[in-house]
């Protein structure tokens, strides 16, 4: 089980829960009123972390998904050797988790940071069994999420198995578009599977064919 550091707070308590990303992204993806939605959320774990923080390590078993209310949060595994290799980013209004770990109460392979201070609240089954349970629109709408993600890691794994450094570029500034700005490079090379000499080398590339990313 994953432990941290500090104190834990509601979401409520932690700021102005109605004005909050958190409120407004589960307000989408369903039909309920806002006083049942309010109810429904307002008590979930949220936790504020500082940069270079994990909420979760390598062998923890992972018993949440973490949503970015604010700041961004990185997925990554450790080989043998020390050499880390990033599986995700998540930016504000982002879910991430090991779902292996949770659904089958395994120790995770993977470790979860804070590349920046982070607002994260907590999600856990218990959460999604209960408005699954009384909002037909969210159903429809968290299988659709589900099977977007399963159709974004499919294709990631298309593109490190068979693309090139500079389509694999393309596609990380497509699916995320801000961070470049926020992420270092030598995080986007392990993200995209090539150096960072290799990342600069696309970039150049593309410059001279003004290309803006």
């Amino acid at each position: 089980m994953a432990n941290f550091q500090g104190n834990w707070r509601t979401s409520k308590e932690i700021g102005d829960h109605l004005n909050s990303n958190f409120y407004k992204y589960f307000q989408s993806l369903t039909e309920l009123p806002a006083s049942e939605l309010e109810k429904l959320t307002a008590d979930l774990p949220s936790r504020e972390v500082k940069k270079g923080d994990y909420v979760l390590k390598s062998g923890e078993i992972c018993q949440h998904t973490f949503f970015v209310d604010k700041g961004l949060l990185r997925m990554y595994s450790v080989n043998e050797d020390g050499k880390e290799s990033i599986v995700q980013f998540a930016p504000e209004n982002w879910m991430m988790s090991d779902r292996g770990s949770v659904y089958f109460n395994e120790p995770s392979a993977y470790f979860i940071d804070a590349i920046e201070d982070t607002k994260a609240v907590l999600i856990d089954s218990d959460f999604i069994q209960k408005i699954s349970a009384i909002s037909a629109e969210f159903r429809v709408n968290n299988e659709r999420i589900l099977q977007n993600h399963v159709r974004h890691l499919q294709n990631r794994i298309s593109l490190l198995i068979g693309a090139n450094a500079e389509t694999r570029y393309l596609d990380f500034i497509k699916l995320y578009p801000d961070l470049m700005l926020r992420v270092p490079q030598w995080m986007v090379a392990s993200y995209l599977g090539i150096t960072p000499e290799s990342l600069s080398r696309v970039r150049r590339d593309l410059a001279k064919r003004n290309f803006k990313g």
